[in-house]
């Protein structure tokens, strides 16, 4: 039985502009719903946690830093495999969670990964940076 949502969620303005954007170009039919999934996830984030379903970047305060794999839907893809990934910000306080960035592996390339999205993360969310010292 699916425990009920307890944080509520939102895509920062960022995140839909960006690699969002390239995802629902690539997946006309089915990004919708992929979106609609996360935030459905992103809702119960702290099961999330709990079960290793989504990666603890870091934790500050009531302030927690999150990479969450994700699956587009219907191409019968893990999450894991997929390549997709969301980085969410958590305030545990008020029990919200927002999409900070959501991209394909691809999209930003090797080497370092987690460079480059910190590096995003740090010009687009200054209250971000400045919380997690990015």
């Amino acid at each position: 039985m699916p425990s009920s949502p307890n944080y509520s969620c939102n895509w920062m303005p960022f995140a839909e502009r960006h690699y969002a954007k390239v995802f629902s170009k690539k997946y006309k039919g089915t990004w919708l719903t992929t979106r609609n999934d996360i935030i459905e996830v992103a809702k119960r984030i702290d099961n999330m946690l709990e079960y290793k379903r989504a990666d603890l970047i870091a934790s500050v305060s009531y302030h927690k830093l999150v990479k969450l794999d994700f699956a587009i839907a219907g191409t019968r893809v893990s999450p894991k495999a997929s390549g997709n990934r969301c980085i969410l910000h958590i305030d545990e306080e008020v029990h919200h969670v927002e999409v900070l960035l959501a991209y394909s592996k691809n999209d930003l390339g090797p080497p370092n990964e987690t460079s480059k999205w910190k590096q995003a993360i740090a010009a687009e969310y200054p209250d971000i940076r400045q919380i997690f010292s990015l």
